[in-house]
């Protein structure tokens, strides 16, 4: 039977954005075959979508994996993870060092009866001290989100494999052009489309690679709560990844001349990016990731966060915004956005500081970028600390961490 769409075989270069919400059948045959799973056809939108599934296959052979499903956000995503393989009674550790709004989902999963563990990634290698016989699921990201902390995912392979536990890589910083989870023994590996894999700020979904098995589970949650992305934007990001590993190239040489520049400035302190040699994380880093680095760092700026925001005002090529993996340089104070639905104490308890800056190095030019931010600290004065204490009566009522919950960002 020929394609209506393209009836002299010559296909289009791109695939075409198919908006539909249901789908017309030739025969009850051909209903049952696609219900039965046993041709790739399709019913209705929150069931799947052929633009969306093409872009599926794409990002499962970028990770290596036998297949992908798709949604709406990285959230989404890490969601759809945790609902479809956790149940009451189970055991979750995560890490402090992850995406904040994991803590808003963390709350809800307790009210479910997950009983969950968190760990500073600095003691990653600690983690069979917390181990329990019904840890069902080890979540990570590595590098992490904000300080480009390094896990060794194959260590964690095998305390996971002591209780049989899932083991979840996100690999959003790393992206597939520097590492390949799967291949270290991740289960099932997460992403936030909306970063590297669609690098140019106009789409939001959420990737999640593995087995057919794990797809097949996932597609269920999927259709059950509805979370299929939209065509529209399951063709943007076709669009990127056609550059993908243009820009993951760029991307990582630029954070890396940002990095050893600042490492080397009076006016920042603890620069953490996987590829300087002094990083606690670069011996593991070199062993499990290529190609580089990442394009995202961090680094305290001054002493205060006052400071910070002054360099950040000053900047006039890098831009002051949320999220990452774009084509322009982004940068963020992540006490004030990405770990805005933290409490203050969990949002320092993992070394994050006032004053660290989050910076995703674009595609810009290098020396641009250089002089940017020389120009920005060049302006920035540094003022000594004060030496009295924090003004207790001018501190606001104590919150819980549960008030946390309806932060916006």
């Amino acid at each position: 039977m020929s394609d209506p769409l393209t009836p002299y075989g010559n296909k289009p270069m791109v695939t075409p954005i198919v908006n539909a919400v249901n789908y017309h059948y030739s025969s009850f045959e051909v209903l049952r075959q696609i219900t039965d799973g046993e041709i790739d056809g399709y019913t209705y939108h929150r069931d799947d979508n052929p633009t969306v599934r093409a872009v599926e296959k794409k990002i499962a052979a970028l990770e290596e994996a036998e297949d992908c499903i798709i949604c709406t956000s990285g959230m989404a995503a890490c969601t759809m993870v945790y609902l479809t393989y956790l149940s009451a009674g189970d055991h979750l550790i995560l890490f402090y060092d992850i995406y904040g709004a994991h803590y808003k989902v963390s709350l809800i999963l307790e009210r479910l009866g997950i009983d969950i563990t968190w760990l500073d990634a600095r003691e990653g290698h600690k983690i069979a001290e917390h181990i329990k016989v019904n840890t069902k699921m080890i979540f990570c990201e590595s590098p992490s989100n904000p300080l480009c902390k390094v896990l060794d995912i194959a260590a964690l392979r095998k305390e996971a494999d002591k209780v049989n536990a899932l083991l979840v890589v996100d690999n959003t910083f790393a992206t597939p052009y520097h590492q390949k989870p799967l291949s270290l023994g991740a289960d099932i590996v997460v992403h936030s489309a909306t970063k590297g894999l669609g690098g140019h700020n106009d789409l939001m979904a959420g990737a999640i690679a593995g087995s057919k098995s794990h797809y097949d589970k996932l597609w269920f949650t999927r259709q059950a709560i509805g979370t299929t992305l939209d065509a529209y934007s399951g063709s943007l990001l076709e669009r990127g990844l056609k550059t993908f590993e243009l820009r993951a190239e760029k991307m990582s040489a630029n954070a890396m001349t940002i990095a050893e520049y600042l490492a080397g400035h009076p006016k920042v302190s603890q620069v953490r990016y996987p590829g300087l040699k002094t990083d606690p994380g670069y011996s593991i880093a070199s062993k499990q990731m290529q190609n580089g680095f990442g394009g995202v760092l961090a680094f305290d700026v001054g002493r205060n966060q006052e400071d910070a925001k002054k360099f950040i005002s000053e900047l006039k090529v890098t831009y002051h915004a949320v999220s990452l993996g774009a084509t322009e340089s982004l940068v963020c104070i992540p006490h004030l956005t990405t770990l805005l639905y933290m409490p203050p104490e969990r949002r320092t308890v993992f070394g994050v500081s006032p004053n660290t800056v989050r910076l995703s190095a674009g595609i810009e030019k290098k020396e641009i970028i250089i002089e940017d931010l020389e120009q920005a600290l060049d302006k920035l004065e540094i003022k000594p600390e004060p030496k009295t204490g924090i003004d207790v009566a001018k501190k606001g009522p104590e919150k819980r961490g549960g008030d946390y919950a309806d932060a916006r960002i």
